[in-house]
Formats: C-alpha cells, sequence, structure tokens
C-alpha cells in the first residue's frame, strides 16, 4: 500500500486533554491534508465534537470509530495522551498501517 492508493481510510489520533482548543486545529488542518492526498479520513473531532463530552464516552466512540480504518496517523505526543496510547494499541491489534504525521505529512509536523 502507498500513502497515496485511494479507498484507504485512515483514523487521525493523537492528545486532546490538557491542549489549547484540545487541539482540534491540527486534527482539522490533518484531515484536509489526508483528504486532498485522497484518502478516506476518520477524524475524532468529527466523531466527538462536543468539548464537554465525558471522556469515556469520547473514547469508546472513537475506537467504534475506527473499525473499518485500515491506518492511523499519530500526531505528535500521541505516546503521552493516554487515549491515543488506547487508540495505537487496537490499531496494532487490528493489524492497521501506523504512520507518524511527520511519514504522510512532512510540512505539517
Amino acid at each position: 500500500m502507498t500513502m497515496f492508493e485511494t479507498g484507504r481510510r485512515i483514523y487521525i489520533s493523537g492528545p486532546m486533554s490538557d491542549l489549547p482548543n484540545l487541539n482540534w486545529p491540527l486534527f482539522n488542518r490533518t484531515a484536509v491534508h489526508l483528504r486532498n492526498m485522497r484518502w478516506e479520513v476518520v477524524n475524532p473531532v468529527e466523531v466527538n465534537n462536543d468539548p464537554a463530552a465525558p471522556w469515556l464516552r469520547c473514547i469508546a466512540a472513537d475506537l467504534q470509530a475506527m473499525e473499518g480504518c485500515t491506518a492511523i496517523c499519530l500526531l505528535p505526543g500521541w505516546e503521552k495522551s493516554f487515549g491515543a496510547q488506547i487508540e495505537h494499541l487496537a490499531a496494532q491489534k487490528e493489524g492497521m498501517s501506523i504512520y507518524k504525521l511527520e511519514d504522510l505529512i512532512p510540512e505539517a509536523a
């Protein structure tokens, strides 16, 4: 698989909690870049667009939204995010391709 192959579905994963604007601007910019690269994108900001939603409800919806994805894009700082670590483990378990943001979009990192 190449990163430019059409018909591929990618999930964006990264830190949100305790970051300004919940890091949504980076998630949204990444989604635009990936869509321009012909990925079908699952953006958790679009899955859970209520900043006051409980964490457990959000992570449960995010994991469900990952179903059918073939890849995951890890944003900077994902290693420090409990939720992103869970999503990374789920991606590994499901055999998804795992990319860091800088691997896919060098200018965005």
